[in-house]
């Protein structure tokens, strides 16, 4: 089994900078660039989509100190599943691995690499390509950041580093437009500012996804919710919210790899989550501003229709390459951070063996690279955006349980390692973990009363019944 000092031949190479760009990147993806649409739809006003943004900041920021204190306890790659593991016992850190490495980061990695090609293709042609090419340039976009993170974690965590500027620097960019240039172009706005007639390059949405006139930002909002209902509108809102703030566990999976990793994982999670938060609040008060309640609502390419407002020449080449650059450095992320879990598993006996070793020369987890590699391009060839999205939904919904399991997790390790060193501790314990741990579960039944997300658990129902029989066969008595 892994011990604290096992590094199992992984190198100490990523810095402060390095880590909390993982992080950064890992949370901010191109959902950022359309999710606020559906945020603002069931939020029902501009105020009240920017108040559930903040709320859900809050409890993102609640779970960074949460997951800060477990970095700095379990400062090593694959400490994520060594968590699980310590607190509940091998099986839930083996369904927590198996279901993010087999569908959740790999599933994630197939819908990020088309959407990265699909951008790419507008940024070079102004159209998108057919649904083969797609697919197939896809898979050549994930096999090139398998090739670079196959020779070293350096190679993945520069390639991370250079996109988190340029996707931060993007979204800055869009509020500067919003704060200098809204008013007067807004107000005359030509009435197809927003419309087009082709499918969008950037979404692939419909020709009439978005019609009518550019909204007016003087226009009013729709009426402020009653007090009766605005706090079940909030609710909501928060479902694609917190997903959208997800990623801050990528810190836990690398720390075999980060130098000081005690101070500097739970430093990278914090400061990350905080530059997140910050950056989601601009771009959020930005569309608003450029585009108004309804068109933020009726968009169905919002960063592209905000910018066209004020730039409607170069502006969706900028925004398609603008996602492109976001959609290539999360795809990055998953095959950066994911296969560390499968590579700890593995080198504490509960997956198999070869994956637990690094590659001599390179010093990286090559077998678990590849293997996660390998089924994000089967999903991405075999079945499409679509088909994958149907799996991520389901899955994603599990993998909110998790993070209620890591959080109550906290609360077991105070109790059985009482006195185990913490470099880090959570303030106000217990109650910023508890609150975590509340908003994600009033998430998870918020989530389970929209029937997309309640239809869609069925499918991470059964991908954790397949994990419990192959857990059962193969690794219960290792």
């Amino acid at each position: 089994m892994m011990t604290s000092g096992d590094d199992g031949g992984l190198r100490r190479v990523l810095g402060p900078l390095s880590t909390t760009c993982i992080v950064v990147g890992a949370i901010i993806g191109v959902g950022i660039f359309f999710t606020p649409s559906e945020v603002a739809e069931a939020a029902g006003s501009a105020d009240l989509a920017m108040l559930t943004w903040g709320v859900g900041g809050v409890l993102a920021l609640l779970g960074a100190l949460t997951f800060a204190e477990l970095g700095g306890l379990y400062p090593r790659t694959g400490a994520h599943y060594q968590i699980l593991r310590d607190a509940f016992g091998p099986l839930v850190g083996f369904l927590m691995v198996f279901c993010n490495s087999t569908a959740i980061a790999a599933g994630a990695a197939a819908i990020i690499g088309i959407v990265c090609a699909q951008n790419l293709a507008t940024v070079v042609s102004g159209d998108p390509l057919g649904d083969l090419a797609t697919r197939g340039l896809a898979a050549s976009l994930i096999v090139s950041l398998m090739v670079a993170n196959f020779v070293g974690v350096k190679w993945g965590s520069s390639i991370q580093n250079v996109t988190v500027f340029a996707k931060v620097a993007t979204l800055l960019v869009v509020t500067g437009l919003a704060f200098f240039m809204a008013p007067d172009a807004v107000a005359g706005a030509a009435p197809d500012a927003v419309t087009g007639a082709a499918p969008d390059a950037v979404t692939g949405a419909a020709p009439d996804a978005v019609t009518g006139a550019a909204p007016d930002a003087s226009s009013a909002s729709p009426p402020d919710p009653q007090p009766s209902v605005w706090y079940a509108l909030l609710f909501a809102g928060l479902v694609p919210t917190l997903f959208s703030f997800g990623g801050w566990q990528h810190a836990l999976w690398i720390g075999g790899e980060v130098k000081n990793p005690a101070r500097t994982v739970p430093f990278a999670i914090v400061v990350g989550i905080s530059i997140v938060v910050v950056v989601y609040l601009l771009a959020n008060w930005a569309y608003l501003r450029l585009l108004g309640y309804e068109g933020v609502v009726a968009s169905e390419a919002l960063a592209a229709d905000a910018v066209k407002v004020v730039w409607p020449g170069p502006g969706r080449r900028l925004i398609a390459g603008a996602v492109a650059l976001s959609a290539f450095g999360v795809l990055n992320a998953q095959l950066l951070s994911g296969p560390r879990l499968l590579w700890g598993m593995a080198r504490d006996g509960r997956f198999f063996a070869p994956f637990g070793r690094v590659h001599d020369r390179f010093a990286t987890p090559v077998l678990a690279i590849a293997l996660m590699g390998a089924i994000a391009i089967g999903l991405a060839v075999a079945a499409g955006e679509k088909g994958v999205g149907k799996i991520m939904t389901g899955v994603v919904f599990i993998d909110a349980i998790f993070f209620v399991l890591t959080g109550l997790a906290l609360f077991v390790l105070r109790r059985v390692n009482a006195d185990a060193e913490r470099p880090v501790r959570v303030p106000f314990y217990p109650w910023v973990p508890g609150m975590f741990v509340a908003g994600e579960c009033a998430v998870i039944y918020g989530a389970f009363q929209d029937p997309r997300y309640r239809d869609a658990a069925v499918i991470g129902g059964v991908w954790i019944i397949v994990g419990l029989v192959l857990y059962a066969l193969y690794f219960r008595r290792r």
